[in-house]
């Protein structure tokens, strides 16, 4: 049996996600034999870790792994969920989460849910689904709680870094992205009213640069 897992590689929720750059999401498939062995060198939670321990286990997440998957998820897909009628982020998420899914195929899947309705979730991403079998469980802070999703966390965190350094050598230092962060809003101060691909322009700390 083979246990398949989806991590979101960002913040859940509008208001704390970062106002620049993609949301990455990632999935690992493993054999259930295996996952102590992620216990052993060490896997947990990506953002209990510094970027050069996440750096390493990635590499040893790889070998240990039967397969892993993740997706780029641009800003404006995502300003495009949170502008339209039927989708929210949530469910744009969802239907991501729903893609990985389909690519490793688990029997089950472990998912880190990004919303507060866990039920309401876990019905809405089973819709998108191409085995109807797969046994889901949507829980909050599953990887802190799981291993394997711990695992899938440190592939997103690692891949988006991947994704900010390149955009930071195309558009100059931003920071982090987050609103907290003194460098992003700075950035944005001097750059909101440019139609910059890497902003997320739905997001209220967007806006209220931009007018």
């Amino acid at each position: 049996m083979y246990w398949g897992l989806t991590r979101l590689g960002d913040s859940k929720k509008n208001p704390k996600g970062p106002v620049i750059g993609p949301l990455v999401i990632a999935g690992i498939i493993i054999e259930e034999k295996r996952i102590e062995e992620l216990n052993r060198i060490g896997v947990r939670d990506s953002k209990l870790l510094s970027k050069k321990r996440r750096e390493k286990l990635f590499v040893e997440i790889k070998k240990i792994v039967k397969d892993y998957k993740f997706l780029i998820v641009e800003p404006y897909e995502i300003d495009k969920a949170l502008n339209s009628l039927n989708l929210n982020l949530n469910k744009l998420e969802a239907i991501k989460l729903a893609q990985i899914i389909n690519y490793l195929n688990p029997d089950k899947a472990i998912i880190d849910c990004p919303s507060a309705n866990t039920h309401s979730f876990k019905n809405y991403l089973k819709m998108f689904l191409k085995n109807k079998d797969t046994e889901i469980h949507a829980l909050h802070d599953a990887d802190k709680r799981f291993v394997v999703v711990g695992a899938a966390s440190i592939i997103a965190k690692v891949i988006r870094d991947k994704e900010i350094e390149k955009l930071k050598k195309e558009y100059g230092d931003f920071g982090s992205g987050y609103p907290s962060d003194p460098k992003t809003i700075d950035f944005l101060e001097k750059h909101a009213k440019k139609d910059l691909r890497i902003f997320r322009k739905s997001w209220s700390t967007f806006k209220r640069f931009k007018t």
